[in-house]
């Protein structure tokens, strides 16, 4: 990718949770809950996580890979409808480089009786080229794409 370019990906993940709007919901909004289903490997270590979860708020993970590397999350919320929607947007660092900016919506709805459908949507800007990580961009959004799936798993088991 030349100096000044970037690439747009979008994916959407549906997942039927075990919970209550209000529950799910909650599980977003609360620190602790959500630093433990938060994380996107198990052998990944949170160093330091923060969330002020309210319009303008801030949300910040820093994570070290096996390898040593670091992974910083910094995020500030948008709009927030209580059991209903989330809007965050947030950038990911990898050492220090600034990889990615996203545009995040996560929408709770009624499914059954106890169960909540959420439906979360990331539309990323790739910001650099990623051959210096040692990584296409077709590989950062797979992953990107099975870590978030990885942390909804632990959100489902959050919510068991």
């Amino acid at each position: 990718m030349k100096e000044g370019q970037v690439k747009h990906s979008t994916f959407t993940i549906e997942r039927i949770l075990p919970a209550s709007k209000e529950r799910s919901f909650a599980a977003w909004a609360n620190a602790e809950s959500k630093r433990r289903w938060f994380a996107c490997h198990d052998d990944w270590k949170t160093v330091e996580y923060q969330l002020d979860f309210r319009i303008g708020g801030l949300e910040s993970n820093l994570v070290l890979t096996p390898s040593g590397s670091r992974h910083v999350f910094e995020g500030r919320y948008h709009d927030i409808i209580p059991n209903e929607r989330i809007v965050y947007a947030f950038s990911m660092y990898v050492n220090d480089i600034r990889i990615s900016v996203s545009l995040v919506t996560v929408v709770f709805e009624s499914k059954v009786e106890g169960r909540t459908r959420m439906v979360f949507t990331e539309q990323i800007v790739l910001l650099k080229d990623l051959d210096d990580l040692g990584l296409s961009i077709e590989e950062e959004v797979r992953g990107r794409v099975e870590g978030t799936n990885a942390g909804f798993d632990r959100l489902v088991k959050e919510l068991s």
